[in-house]
């Protein structure tokens, strides 16, 4: 089974590369959304990240993701702390799920992570890295238009990202989403050629 890394930064347009995969028949796991999953179900990753953090993260039993933004994005070392934390967790939670897509048969799965190269944890999972990308003002009009937040923070958000340039070196595939070349071609032609390397009929 072939481990298909996506990754790429704030706005990039990889929910909608993912979706598509999805579409025709790869099944993803989403670490943002599984690790939102996790401060739900995982006690003793909430009793770790109180410890950390404060008392104050917490109410009624649910993390306030906003406020543990607050206190871990202007720190560094605290947000690497949280992510020492979070991240073997996740990445426990990844491989049960692969190991259930293998016996299900799958022979590609997608691990989608914003920021898969700036953490040490996941690097070994990857068979193949697929970095989506576009254009900066393309990424920040799309996030103000999802996440109703203002320019000012999606720069800060996008500053403290790895650099598109730095991730398209890294990378085993690109695709674009800047609004000139179809998408839907691009993945197509990336599945194509991964099967091809890895004698997938």
């Amino acid at each position: 089974m072939i481990t298909l890394v996506c990754t790429g930064g704030i706005g990039s347009g990889k929910s909608y590369v993912v979706k598509i995969l999805n579409r025709l028949g790869i099944p993803s796991y989403i670490a943002d959304s599984k690790a939102k999953d996790l401060y739900k179900r995982d006690n003793q990753l909430l009793s770790d990240l109180v410890k950390l953090l404060g008392d104050d993260i917490v109410v009624h039993g649910e993390l306030k993701r906003d406020v543990m933004a607050s206190k871990i994005f202007p720190n560094p070392e605290l947000l690497g702390k949280v992510n020492d934390i979070v991240h073997p967790r996740v990445l426990k939670d990844f491989e049960e799920w692969s190991r259930q897509m293998r016996e299900q048969g799958k022979e590609i799965i997608v691990f989608e992570s914003a920021i898969f190269f700036e953490s040490p944890v996941f690097l070994h999972i990857a068979d193949k890295v697929l970095v989506v990308t576009a254009p900066e003002d393309i990424r920040i009009q799309r996030v103000i238009k999802r996440d109703g937040i203002s320019e000012d923070l999606i720069r800060e958000r996008i500053e403290r990202q790895m650099p598109d340039s730095e991730r398209v070196l890294k990378a085993d595939y690109v695709i674009f989403t800047d609004g000139k070349r179809a998408v839907l071609p691009q993945v197509t032609n990336l599945l194509h050629k991964l099967k091809r390397e890895y004698k997938i009929v």
